[in-house]
């Protein structure tokens, strides 16, 4: 009888079981699935599920879903994103075109519905998604295999385990490798608009208000006239994580935020707010035949806060450290895995926190706006190094430089 944690119920068996379908877990999922693993994810919640998030998607985020074989059309909100306006500390208005005809470089969707058309990808693709089944405890003592206890399920036996689960990490915490009181760099808090008739009915907006640096409010369109409308804030900043709330109102009616909406826009019936972990240069990245990715390992961005993208990758890092490790030691995928991480989001962590402290004083925020601003190239390039994934660290990693990297074209240039 194969080993089971309760010793009562024979385990499930499989190559890798990942707790989380989210971005994270389903990019491992889908790279594994592709070299033949098998592979079984579970997910506490029921899809579709939302989850708090702003909804924009950068370059690299759109790269890796078209990598992954990700369809747009199977979002129903998608939303193509071809011109950003940014506001300066000092209230000057810059308009920055993403470039047209040359595929997308931003796109807006609910991750209501991202979330689950990535979901029903994975399965259609030979994934087993268990939805509605909790991660209760692991065994990670065997040099073999992990084991984990899944509520309604029992024990499942993998290879390696892929901890997707979030910022407070139930896997994490269940190896006693959490921080006590970690509360997240960053602070989020979104609302839904309708009725949107400004121009933040089909324009990205990114308002650096002088009392939010080094943060930002937003608005991001949506299909049928709506708008993710939202703001983030550095823990131990300004404001505190208790005055977001007070502070949406005084947000919504200053001018230049009411005037992008339009008189007849309406929030929507809730509002939410989430913690963002942006310390990936010091999280836990892996422990015996468990990795971590997405917010368990604090991959967001800490300069945007934007997270999507960041998951996307180290969940794919992830799947391609296993196919890469075979049937080695599990200490060979630790060492696979973190190398790959490393190389991909530490020189661009480090160049984020440079910038952001930076941006944390209205002079640094103003003047380098103004850089951007000054001419058609600077503008042209600045909004492409803001959403780019090549191009944020490209000085501190040589590597990366290849003729026209600049010039490269946006992800699904075929879509429509």
């Amino acid at each position: 009888m194969p080993e089971t944690l309760s010793n009562t119920t024979p385990a499930l068996q499989c190559d890798v079981a990942i707790v989380g379908a989210g971005p994270a877990g389903i990019a491992a999922a889908l790279t594994l699935r592709k070299s033949g693993y098998d592979v079984v994810v579970v997910d506490k919640a029921t899809f579709p599920r939302d989850k708090c998030c702003g909804d924009g998607l950068t370059t690299g985020a759109l790269r890796i879903l078209e990598e992954l074989e990700f369809d747009p059309n199977t979002v129903p909100s998608w939303t193509v994103c071809e011109d950003v306006r940014l506001r300066s500390p000092g209230g000057r208005e810059m308009h920055m075109p993403l470039p047209h005809g040359a595929g997308q470089f931003a796109a807006i969707t609910p991750r209501i519905e991202l979330d689950n058309a990535l979901v029903e990808q994975a399965k259609r693709a030979g994934v087993s998604v268990l939805e509605g089944k909790a991660f209760v405890a692991i065994d990670n003592s065997s040099r073999d295999f992990a084991t984990i206890e899944v509520e309604n399920i029992g024990s499942i036996r993998a290879k390696f385990v892929i901890a997707a689960d979030g910022m407070w990490s139930p896997v994490r915490k269940a190896l006693a490798l959490s921080q006590s009181g970690y509360l997240g760099e960053w602070h989020a808090f979104r609302q839904y608009a309708s009725n949107v008739t400004g121009t933040s009915k089909d324009r990205l907006h990114v308002w650096f208000d002088k009392d939010l640096l080094p943060g930002y409010a937003w608005s991001f369109p949506l299909k049928g006239g709506r708008a993710n409308v939202g703001f983030g804030i550095l823990r131990g900043g300004k404001y505190s994580v208790q005055e977001m709330k007070d502070l949406w109102p005084n947000l919504l009616q200053r001018p230049h935020i009411r005037e992008a909406l339009g008189a007849t826009a309406v929030m929507e019936d809730r509002h939410t707010a989430w913690p963002i972990p942006a310390r990936v240069t010091t999280a836990t990245l892996s422990n015996g035949r468990v990795l971590f990715v997405g917010d368990a390992a604090c991959v967001t961005d800490t300069l945007t806060g934007e997270g999507i993208g960041q998951a996307l990758l180290s969940g794919q890092l992830a799947g391609q450290a296993i196919i890469k490790t075979g049937n080695r030691e599990a200490s060979i995928a630790r060492r696979n895995y973190e190398k790959l991480v490393k190389q991909h989001l530490f020189a661009d962590h480090r160049m984020s926190a440079t910038l952001g402290k930076i941006l944390q004083r209205s002079i640094g925020a103003r003047g380098a706006l103004r850089l951007a601003s000054l001419t058609p190239w600077t503008r042209r390039n600045f909004v492409r190094w803001m959403f780019e994934d090549e191009p944020r660290a490209a000085v501190f990693t040589p590597r990366r430089w290849h003729k026209g990297f600049l010039k490269r074209d946006g992800a699904f240039k075929n879509y429509g």
